[in-house]
């Protein structure tokens, strides 16, 4: 976090002197680990080993909160008669399809959900088969949970065998101490006092954070690292206090922004999923299988309605569906890995690219070469021009004889960007926080704003288009804004109150219970709606903290109703009392009948604690005055997830797709549902192989930014980190000859490169039951052109192997050989590679 979030850190140490305890979990000590209480090694690719027996140690010694887990989760909740565990099938839960490497989740369900299937209601399992798994459907539940039994059956004494908590205590059993030391590297005694700060930091007096970053989510059991952690901080209380919680640290700014009005390809603004092709005929269909009727994702109607109303206006009906026919439809997986196979197979013609250096930052590098240099157009936005953009006269496969410029047909289209200091408009990090920022000044030359090539892009093809009935979305589509300037830049202060939403008077909307499914509000984004209320900008407030309380709710403003605690109502009790003083935030005022504190409360401000819902009801009405997490089916916190996961119902150690060990724990080595692609393009290195010896991780620097693109070509940066180098213990570069600062070629089925030897002590050799394990690691910021600082593309040794659930890459955990000297050059390296794959 010091290393790439050294702002964000200021927080953590002033934290640290206060007298909180910070451990720091990684494969290299970094600077994060230099000013941590303790450092604690681990093998990349391990975590849920870790986590797991965190939470096996928490339940075995009764370390739970137990009024907060009895009230607050679903521990008591019995699960379906026909659930088989990865302990009864060997690293497998039921349901599995071999063939096609996917899940039926229908047997992990809620005991009494099958009678509900039976008797025609929806079924959850619909949302989690094949297609809902092949659109990657799980990334839409950033919001809300999927649809299950508001009201299961339960057993409050936490002994039946099939409730959630004896599951629970049965699957993470395996996961002990001696197991981190044999799977981790982490010695017992080091796990022992994580173990006791964490406990003892936890309960009705005090909380305990975790902060994690693409060391969590590049792997291909990425999304379920992030369920271990949340599983461990649901048992220990420690979800919708202050001072808990988990902290997604995102790459760069507005990563939060761009999943809630999202640039991904299956979700929708405040992630409503996108239409499927064959699941969702009508609007009625869509909402009947959009995750759960009950709590407040049971208002998804007025979500969508009020969103096909921003964007199609008046065109948009009741008797027209709204307009829901002119969203696009998912046929499947159109991720960016597989749209890369498309552009190789010749079945997508053009490209935009828009502020990414795929050639250089995304996995197997090679393969994003190819595929650009087999498109009809190309379109690059950047700040200079990248290797996306030159790939088809300078790329290293010309040097080999892999591709000639004369034979690349892709016409490159390059298209100056703005800077962030020089446009307005908001960034969104990760607590929810919109920020609104000023233009400091204009962009040079031709580079303009992406709201400025979006916005007359639009009107330009709106200005070609038809009659015919295929224009019609696009001849409907609102898309009038404000301008002002010499080149009329669109009001971004335009956009943002449109996202925000209006009434049917024309009046901002202040919140999203405002909103109405039956087409009289018009809203951008359901969980942004509030944040122009009262026709100002509440993102541009700049209240200091010293004229405000710590909550500082007069600081930009946070999604949604600018809370600045997502599911606060768990920080009191049942009752509504605060679980202690020093911990209050947000309690139930008798006397005034409605819920208060220092934050905004995520709950119906009226709804007493002893609310109790009647039957069938639906929305918010289905939630108790007691159950504090309002997004999911039943109300509660999910230990256990019954839907909505493409791998499984509980987190489980996969070994990597690329590892030098077999899985410690299960017969099943790898994660059953991750997604691999038989190509020639993307081969793999095979598992255990003697040719691959080394676990090899990627990670940032300070000193540079991601691909390299806006700081390769600063002196100034680029003098304080001018070479990529990798990171070797001693011990290894004893062994294989390695000199500091000589150069090493590291190897792997699908690239070779070369890097300057950082011989060191910060990346450890780790004792695995018995085995030594060297670690190897490479920052990912170089490429061939374009800057002061150039070198090669680290990414090209990764594989093209993705979680299942979000399609994220694995790009943090695989094995490589490394070799003293630099690599070989034109032919030669072909011919090396060649040997490589041989074997």
């Amino acid at each position: 976090m010091a290393e790439c979030h050294p702002v964000g850190f200021q927080w953590v140490m002033e934290a640290k002197a206060r007298g909180a305890k910070v451990f720091h979990i990684d494969p290299r000590f970094t600077r994060t680990s230099a000013l941590a209480d303790r450092y604690l090694p681990i093998r990349a690719g391990t975590d849920i080993v870790l986590l797991g027996a965190l939470i096996n140690h928490v339940l075995t010694n009764g370390l739970d909160f137990r009024e907060y887990v009895l009230a607050y989760t679903n521990a008591s909740t019995i699960i379906s008669e026909d659930f088989r565990d990865t302990e009864d099938l060997d690293g497998l839960f039921s349901g599995y399809d071999a063939e096609g490497r996917k899940y039926d989740p229908s047997s992990w369900a809620y005991e009494g959900a099958e009678e509900e299937a039976a008797a025609g209601q929806r079924r959850e399992q619909l949302e989690g088969g094949a297609q809902h798994a092949e659109a990657a459907g799980p990334h839409e539940y950033g919001s809300g949970g999927p649809a299950m039994l508001a009201t299961p059956s339960t057993d409050p004494t936490l002994n039946h065998p099939r409730c959630v908590y004896q599951i629970l205590k049965r699957h993470f059993a395996r996961y002990t101490p001696e197991m981190v030391a044999e799977a981790c590297g982490i010695e017992p005694e080091a796990f022992a006092e994580l173990a006791e700060a964490i406990t003892a930091n936890s309960g009705r007096e005090r909380t305990t954070a975790w902060v994690y970053s693409v060391g969590w989510t590049q792997h291909s059991v990425g999304a379920q690292y992030i369920r271990a952690g949340a599983i461990l901080q649901l048992l220990l209380g420690n979800i919708g206090r202050p001072g808990g919680g988990i902290l997604a640290l995102r790459g760069h700014a507005s990563i939060q922004g761009s999943s809630d009005i999202p640039t991904l390809f299956n979700i929708l603004p405040g992630y409503l999923p996108m239409p499927h092709a064959h699941r969702h005929e009508d609007l009625d269909g869509y909402l009947a299988a959009a995750g759960a009727d009950t709590g407040f994702w049971g208002r998804k109607r007025s979500y969508m309605v009020s969103l096909l109303k921003s964007w199609w206006g008046d065109a948009a009906t009741a008797d027209n569906d709204f307009r829901f026919d002119h969203l696009p439809r998912l046929t499947g997986d159109h991720g960016h890995y597989t749209t890369v196979l498309g552009q190789i197979d010749g079945t997508v013609k053009g490209y935009f690219v828009v502020g990414e250096n795929p050639a250089v930052g995304s996995s197997s590098g090679r393969l994003q070469r190819l595929g650009l240099a087999n498109l009809d157009w190309l379109v690059v936005r950047d700040l200079r021009l990248v290797e996306t953009a030159t790939f088809w006269k300078d790329g290293p496969e010309l040097e080999t004889g892999e591709m000639r410029t004369e034979d690349i047909g892709t016409e490159v289209f390059f298209m100056p960007a703005a800077s962030h200091v020089e446009k307005e408009g908001t960034f969104t990090n990760t607590q929810r926080l919109l920020q609104w920022r000023e233009k400091a000044v204009d962009p040079p030359g031709e580079a303009r704003s992406d709201l400025w090539f979006y916005y007359h892009l639009g009107k330009r093809i709106r200005r070609r288009l038809t009659d015919d009935d295929i224009d019609l979305p696009l001849r409907e589509l609102t898309w009038d804004y404000p301008e002002h300037g010499e080149h009329a830049e669109p009001s971004a202060e335009a956009v943002l109150r449109e996202i925000n939403g209006t009434g049917p008077d024309g009046r901002a909307l202040s919140a999203y219970t405002e909103l109405e499914p039956d087409g009289s509000t018009r809203c951008g984004c359901w969980i942004y709606c509030g944040v122009y209320a009262d026709e100002v900008n509440q993102a541009a407030r700049r209240k200091s903290r010293h004229e405000q309380g710590r909550i500082a709710p007069e600081w930009g403003w946070a999604w949604p109703a600018n809370r600045r605690v997502l599911y606060n109502r768990a920080s009191a009790d049942p009752e509504g009392r605060p679980w202690s003083e020093r911990k209050k935030l947000v309690w139930w005022d008798e006397e005034k009948g409605e819920w208060t504190g220092h934050d905004v409360p995520d709950f119906e401000k009226d709804k007493p604690p002893h609310y109790l819902p009647p039957d069938e009801a639906r929305a918010e009405d289905a939630i108790s005055g007691s159950t504090p997490f309002i997004m999911q089916a039943d109300g509660k916190g999910w230990l256990y997830a019954p839907a909505g996961m493409a791998d499984g119902p509980l987190p489980t150690h996969y070994e990597p797709h690329e590892s030098p060990v077999p899985n410690p724990l299960y017969g099943r080595r790898a994660n059953p549902c991750r997604k691999v692609y038989d190509r020639p393009e993307v081969p793999y290195n095979p598992a255990g192989s003697s040719r691959f010896p080394y676990v090899l991780t990627t990670y940032r620097l300070t000193e540079h930014h991601t691909a390299g693109g806006m700081s390769r070509s600063l002196p100034y940066l680029a003098e304080l980190q001018p070479e990529l180098f990798c990171e070797v213990s001693p011990r290894l570069a004893e062994e294989l000859g390695l000199v500091n600062g000589g150069w090493a070629t590291i190897v792997t089925t699908r690239a070779a490169i070369e890097a300057r030897v950082l011989v060191t002590g910060r990346i450890r050799p780790l004792r695995l039951d018995g085995r030594r394990i060297e670690q190897v690691g490479l920052p990912y910021h170089w490429g061939w052109s374009g800057g002061v600082a150039t070198g090669d593309v680290t990414n090209d040794l990764m594989p093209m192997v993705l979680d299942p659930n979000v399609y994220i890459q694995e790009g943090k955990a695989a094995t490589c050989d490394v070799r003293p000297g630099r690599r070989p050059r034109g032919q030669a390296l072909l011919e090396l590679m060649e040997e490589y794959r041989r074997g």
